[in-house]
Parts: structure tokens; C-alpha cells; sequence
């Protein structure tokens, strides 16, 4: 088991601007010899892609992987808790950040990596519990996952998040999974191809030809992107040409557009997340146009904007969460995850607005105490809740 300093750490370094030269320079002297090579050539991997650099970032953790297929994450306080999180040799924020969500905690945290090139190791290292973090929202990430579901079979100990239902979140499989749950509105989407699509383009195939009641505009992203890129509202025919020649992407997701506007024609985009069942609040974001994602909605610069999320956050049990209570606890039943997030919206009439469900969307509490001084604690909710999970079902296994 190799020791790493771990993703948290050196993300939470990065965002606060601090210069990482120094600590780059002794990680290269280490990748030159040492028994250290491995952590050394993570760490770095993990650096260059917060640097914006992912394919020189993807390559170094090939270097590491090589060698090591664990790694544990440096920690000065003490453990009493080992939890081994199965992770696939991803770009970084692809795996669930469990890192983030145990820091400061007394749980000892080590990431094993799988995929088939990557076998299950025999023996396994010991531990109390496994918690899958790998995605199944990509086809680049799913054999990944089909390796992982296949090593847990036997496992020896608890297991977390399992496989198949991680599954069920891709864009065009969870209108299925929350298929008639009261007050919840998903769009159906379709997976379609690159000439597929330009046949609508040229009118010699027609949306509804994908599923029933299909038109115009039209929501299409390509399939496992994230963070908007080339997310697009198409109004006609004439949008798909133009789209097709922006990106080179083979396959993509297409759905109806759903007007979330709020009564006063703002757009409110919500990050939710249960643990166990529980729903919390992670965020909401305000912004005049219907692609909003955090970063792009100014939150930080408009002080009213943060007193609404503020209300959201501290409020919740007793108004968001109370008035889609229902909604959410059956949407967590369907899911069927120890743990997982979305991103939602309220419509004008009422109801729950699902856009997204995924098992590692990012949670953390790195924004700045002087802007958002009520986050901190919000965020400390959802890690304790986590934790206190983890000790729950390490707790539960028989022997």
C-alpha cells in the first residue's frame, strides 16, 4: 500500500492559489528513485490535471499505476476505521470524491484501483469496508464499472454503492429508473449518433421517430460530457448542422427543453445529495439563462443571490426538502445508492425537476468562508452524515 497525498489535499492547495512549485520539484526528485516513485508520479498526475493539462496528467497516473494499484491517503490524525474505495484510473473527479467527504475524519482512507488490466488482488488489503466510486456514465469509464461489479461478487466485507445500480444513472436509463414517481418531472432522453442526427438536420428522420412526442427545441450534449461542454438548445432543424460542425463527439444525448423558469424568470439550479437515504442541501445557483451550472452563475458577486442560497441550505428539512419529501424519498428508493447526488430544479406547478443523477458529482466546503460563510457548515453536515454511514454498515457485517 502506497501513500499518497490525495486528491483533497492537493485540490484544496490548488484553490487557494498556493504555489505548488516547491512540492513538484521534490515529487520529481522522488519519481527518480525511491519507494515512494508511485505516490509521487499520483500526486503529480493529480497536479498537472488541476493545471488544465489531463492527457500529461492521465499519463502519469499510467506510469503509477504500473507499479501500485493502492494507494492510501497521508493523514496525520488517528484511524479507527478502514475504508477501501474502488475506484476506476479515471480523469480526476471522475471517481466519487470520497477523499473530500472523510478528510478530517478518523477514517482510514485507501483507494484501490481496478479495470481489466487492473485485477483484483489476492490477498485484498485488509479493511472494514468497500465503498464502489467508479461511474458508469461514460463508455470510456464503463468497463471499468463491469470490472468492479465483477470482483465484488465474493467480496469479504461490505460493500457500498453497488455497481449495477450506478448503472441506472446514465442520462438515458434514469427516466426509466424514476419512471411515475409523484411530483417528479425528467425529461426522456435518447442516445443517438452522429448520422442520426444529421438525417434531423435534413428532415429525413424526425425527433419523434426517437421516442413519442419528441420536437423541437431540443437539449443535446454529448454522451459522458459534463460541466456544459457543448451542451446546446437546438429550436430547429436548421441548429443541428451548425452544432454537428462545433464538436466532434460520435454520439449524444438528446432530450426535450424544459422551461425551469421561477415565477420572477430567473433559473434555480439545485445540488442535492443523499447519504443513506437522506437528502441534503449542497447547493443552488441563480442565473438569467437555462444553462447554469455554479461557475457560471455569479453567486459570488451578487450578495442577494447568496442570501437565497444561504435560506436553502439552512432551511432545507423544512422547506425544499419538506415540500418534495415524498419525491425524494421514493427517487431514493428507486435509485437504490448508499450514496449519490442530483441536480433539480421546481417547476412553475410544483414539481421536482430532475436533470441529473450521478455517484460522483463534486461536494465540497473549499469555497471562501469570507463569501459564503454558511457553507462551511452545511458541507460539515453532509461529510459527518457520511461518515457516520460508514461506521453504521462497517458496524452491520456479520462476525
Amino acid at each position: 500500500c502506497i501513500r499518497d497525498s490525495g486528491t483533497a489535499a492537493l485540490t484544496r492547495a490548488a484553490s487557494q492559489g498556493l504555489d505548488l512549485t516547491t512540492v513538484v520539484d521534490a515529487l520529481g526528485a522522488a519519481v527518480l528513485s525511491g519507494p515512494a516513485k508511485a505516490a509521487a508520479l499520483m500526486d503529480l498526475s493529480a497536479i498537472e490535471q488541476l493545471n488544465g493539462r489531463l492527457q500529461e496528467g492521465l499519463a502519469l497516473q499510467a506510469r503509477a499505476l504500473e507499479q501500485c494499484q493502492i494507494y492510501e491517503t497521508v493523514t496525520e490524525a488517528a484511524t479507527d476505521l478502514h475504508l477501501l474505495v474502488l475506484a476506476g484510473p479515471i480523469h480526476l473527479g471522475g471517481n466519487t470524491p470520497t477523499d473530500f467527504l472523510t478528510e478530517g475524519s478518523s477514517i482510514r482512507h485507501t483507494t484501490m484501483y481496478l479495470g481489466p488490466d487492473l485485477a483484483r488482488p489476492d490477498p485484498l488489503p485488509e479493511h472494514d469496508i468497500a465503498f464502489v466510486a467508479a461511474p458508469g456514465d461514460t463508455d470510456s469509464s464503463r468497463p471499468f464499472l463491469l470490472h468492479i461489479a465483477d470482483c465484488v461478487c465474493d467480496w469479504p466485507r461490505p460493500v457500498l454503492n453497488t455497481p449495477g445500480a450506478i448503472m441506472g444513472l446514465e442520462r438515458d436509463q434514469l427516466p426509466m429508473t424514476l419512471r411515475d414517481t409523484p411530483r417528479l418531472w425528467i425529461p426522456n432522453t435518447a442516445r443517438i449518433d452522429r448520422e442520426d442526427l444529421a438525417k434531423i438536420g435534413c428532415g429525413a428522420l424526425r425527433p419523434d421517430d426517437l421516442f413519442a412526442d419528441l420536437d423541437f427545441p431540443l437539449v443535446l450534449r454529448p454522451v459522458g460530457s459534463h460541466a456544459g461542454r457543448n451542451l446546446e438548445l437546438l429550436s430547429g432543424a436548421a441548429d443541428v448542422q451548425g452544432y454537428l460542425s462545433s464538436c466532434v463527439d460520435p454520439e449524444f444525448f438528446v432530450s426535450p427543453y424544459i422551461d425551469y423558469r421561477s415565477a420572477d424568470g430567473a433559473f434555480r439550479k439545485y445540488r442535492i445529495v443523499f447519504v443513506d437515504g437522506k437528502p441534503y442541501a449542497c447547493h443552488m445557483a441563480i442565473a438569467d439563462q437555462w444553462k447554469v451550472w455554479y461557475m457560471n452563475a455569479g453567486m459570488d458577486q451578487v450578495a442577494e443571490k447568496r442570501r437565497e442560497e444561504q435560506r436553502f441550505m439552512e432551511r432545507f428539512d423544512d422547506e425544499f426538502g419538506h415540500r418534495h419529501r415524498e419525491t425524494l424519498r421514493e427517487l431514493a428508493r428507486k435509485v437504490d445508492l448508499d450514496y449519490f447526488g442530483i441536480d433539480c430544479a421546481e417547476s412553475l406547478d410544483g414539481r421536482l425537476v430532475v436533470f441529473e443523477a450521478d455517484n460522483a458529482l463534486i461536494v465540497h466546503d473549499m469555497d471562501s468562508d469570507l463569501v459564503f460563510p454558511y457553507k462551511r457548515n452545511q458541507m460539515q453536515k453532509v461529510f459527518a452524515a457520511f461518515v457516520g454511514m460508514l461506521r453504521a454498515r462497517a458496524a452491520d457485517r456479520p462476525g
